[in-house]
């Protein structure tokens, strides 16, 4: 990762080179042998994998998580490749990231904090910048122990910032805690704001359907090739942070539907990030259908759907009715290829009850099965409950709507916050 802590050399202009560690803990905790989502992640925040290390413990190392015999062994690799970051599949605690840092003599991260990099990197919006902010900001706040080299005693007076032996981390802490109040004052307009773009189309009748699956399933291309839209669409994990709404026409139901773009979502997505994505995941829970998006060539498509799954059961969407949509089918061997574009598949979940979804094989990018995902559409939203029309909105109500067009009032910049020395806390 690029950001440093101060105690360490700043890496040169390139790409940092990044050891990769994945520790297999057993009993059922997720663990990928092959660390190829991780280094997708590494590569996502503009560091170069030059390494993988995996090991298997019963239980972490309360002071080294890996280990003091493995962590001596990552050691040797870091000065082998000449490696400025040691990234963790798996999330550490302060203390763990403060002792590898010591052992390893290189800045060391792990998953949460990767990801937490790639949002801030992507938010392009005022919303997600907010949200992003939040969520560093709570993750930095428990790590502030390690951040700093001006913990000395402050020394009270009159005139004085801070009372009398208050440490400098309390004061960072305190400076934190301000700046997360002040973000969360403001994501609440932001939620009230969006609350009554969603009370519109109800109002006007609109069927409500929004994308979800795991990052990089291809939403984006897919939500591009059914509205015609132009938003940023690309290879890589969470290339598309701020939610999207536009008017899909279905010839076959003669009417229109608002479809949303969401954020994808990914194994272990630090539960403080779905939280201050609330409003924005909100476009989810409210829908009337969910497009569940999986990638059919994906060798572990089963542990992505269930990673999604989770998320749902999480934002309370979990019984929204779904399409299983199966994208990328021009990636398939022909040996891989269903035989028919549609058919039914049991739910994934037992508290589902053996519930059995639509399941639609699409190529976003080349067009294949489009037309069957429509109809498709078009049929479950006849079949639902006519939400009654209230005459006071228009009936040229326009459901385009983006995440970034808010009132002006709440897109005015927060000055960042500073600690006593001018460092910035997020740096």
């Amino acid at each position: 990762m690029n950001s440093q802590d101060p105690t360490h050399q700043s890496p040169p202009p390139e790409a940092a080179r990044a050891i990769l560690v994945g520790v297999d803990l057993g009993r059922g905790e997720p663990f990928d042998p092959t660390l190829d989502e991780l280094a997708l992640l590494a590569e996502s925040a503009g560091d170069t994998p030059v390494a993988r290390i995996v090991a298997k413990r019963k239980a972490p190392d309360a002071a080294l998580f890996v280990g003091s015999g493995k962590a001596d062994e990552i050691k040797l690799m870091v000065q082998a490749h000449g490696a400025h970051t040691v990234l963790f599949d798996q999330a550490i605690s302060p203390a763990q990231q403060r002792n590898l840092e010591r052992h390893l003599g290189v800045p060391v991260a792990d998953r949460t904090a990767l990801i937490l990099e790639i949002f801030a990197a992507r938010a392009q919006s005022f919303e997600g910048k907010l949200q992003v902010e939040l969520a560093r900001l709570q993750y930095l706040a428990t790590r502030l122990v390690r951040r700093w080299s001006h913990l000395e005693r402050q020394s009270g007076g009159i005139g004085m910032r801070g009372g009398p032996g208050e440490r400098q981390i309390e004061l960072d802490r305190r400076m934190i805690d301000d700046r997360i109040k002040t973000i969360k004052e403001r994501l609440k307009k932001v939620e009230r704001q969006r609350s009554t773009q969603r009370r519109a189309r109800a109002r006007n009748g609109v069927f409500r359907v929004s994308l979800v699956g795991y990052t990089n399933a291809g939403k984006s291309t897919l939500f591009n090739a059914l509205t015609k839209a132009r938003t940023y669409a690309a290879n890589q994990l969470f290339a598309t942070l701020d939610t999207t709404t536009r008017s899909l026409y279905l010839e076959e139901a003669g009417s229109s539907v608002s479809l949303s773009d969401t954020v994808g979502f990914i194994r272990d997505l630090p539960h403080k990030l779905v939280e201050a994505f609330k409003a924005t995941l909100q476009e989810a829970a409210d829908a009337d259908l969910l497009l569940h998006v999986v990638d059919a060539a994906s060798p572990v498509l089963t542990e992505q759907m269930e990673e999604v799954e989770r998320v749902l059961a999480e934002i309370g969407a979990q019984h929204i009715p779904q399409i299983l949509v199966y994208n990328k089918l021009d990636l398939l061997e022909p040996t891989q290829r269903p035989r028919e574009l549609q058919d039914w598949l049991p739910r994934l979940g037992g508290e589902h009850g053996g519930q059995r979804l639509p399941r639609i094989f699409v190529s976003a990018a080349g067009g294949e099965g489009l037309d069957l995902l429509r109809a498709r559409i078009a049929s479950l939203m006849q079949a639902a409950p006519v939400a009654e029309r209230d005459p006071s909105v228009p009936e040229n109500w326009d459901a385009d709507f983006k995440s970034d067009e808010l009132p002006q009032d709440l897109t005015q910049d927060l000055p960042a916050p500073k600690d006593a020395s001018g460092h910035d806390p997020g740096e």
